[in-house]
């Protein structure tokens, strides 16, 4: 199996932490590793036939310290406490201050962002497409981390493989709905045209532009004193190890998942 160990300086030892790739499941075609082999397809509700999702998700709880607790992602902002909630539940993120619980969101071109404390007593993970990010989906996990306990210290976050900026085409919608939004949380106006910027317009097609993704995550993560924010060098679409909606529509999903030791 491939994982991608996230690019934390100075990482807890008592932290968890990596992202999936397609690679190293049983998943036939079309959730398949894109070589001729397995793919290591980890979401239900793909119409991938459920034995060999099941069997993926067995050889994930090998580097595991116990089943992540699989959530039922409606691209919202609601944070559970991992530890306190059943598989299945609807929530776009989870936290945990318990040692062993493992929180996981799956994605195939949305970003997941795995977060940590610097000192060790609280981790989360959350996914966050365009509609959860401009929702608040982001803040709300790291305002759920800092309520957690007085001992939390600095949060740390990483950006695992989404949708690159030279892939993610959106339309005038969600710009309007960025900026919207920044209007409304009465973000300076440095921020707004720092909001714009990820935007970048096509040529010769109206109201069609280019959105940075990760940008976008690091400006409200920094709008919420998280300045400290690793990852985004990876495309889903652009590079076959990842699944990816936009470039197959027929396809499997990833996992990024952080756990306390």
């Amino acid at each position: 199996m491939h994982v991608i160990i996230p690019n934390w300086i100075a990482l807890p030892h008592r932290v968890g932490a990596f992202s999936t790739t397609r690679q190293g499941g049983v998943s036939h075609i079309p959730y398949d590793d894109g070589m001729g082999g397995g793919g290591l397809n980890l979401g239900s509700h793909v119409d991938d036939q459920l034995a060999d999702v099941e069997s993926n998700r067995a050889l994930l709880d090998c580097l595991l310290p116990t089943s992540p607790i699989w959530l039922s992602q409606v691209h919202g902002v609601n944070v559970v406490d991992a530890a306190e909630v059943m598989a299945g539940v609807e929530a776009d993120a989870a936290i945990t201050t318990k040692r062993g619980v493992v929180c996981a969101v799956q994605t195939a071109d949305c970003l997941p962002v795995l977060f940590y404390d610097n000192g060790g007593h609280v981790v989360g993970a959350a996914h966050a497409g365009w509609r959860g990010l401009v929702s608040g989906v982001l803040e709300n996990t790291v305002a759920r981390m800092r309520a957690s306990g007085d001992e939390v210290g600095e949060i740390i976050a990483w950006c695992g493989p989404a949708i690159g900026p030279q892939q993610f085409e959106v339309g005038t919608d969600v710009l309007e709905a960025f900026m919207a939004r920044a209007i409304t949380l009465q973000m300076s106006a440095t921020v707004q045209n720092e909001i714009q910027s990820a935007f970048v317009a096509i040529p010769e097609r109206a109201g069609k532009y280019l959105a940075d993704i990760y940008r976008l995550a690091r400006i409200v993560l920094r709008e919420v004193n998280v300045h400290h924010v690793y990852g985004g060098e990876a495309c889903t679409v652009s590079d076959k190890r990842f699944y990816s909606y936009r470039r197959d529509k027929v396809t499997g999903r990833m996992a990024a998942l952080i756990w306390l030791k």
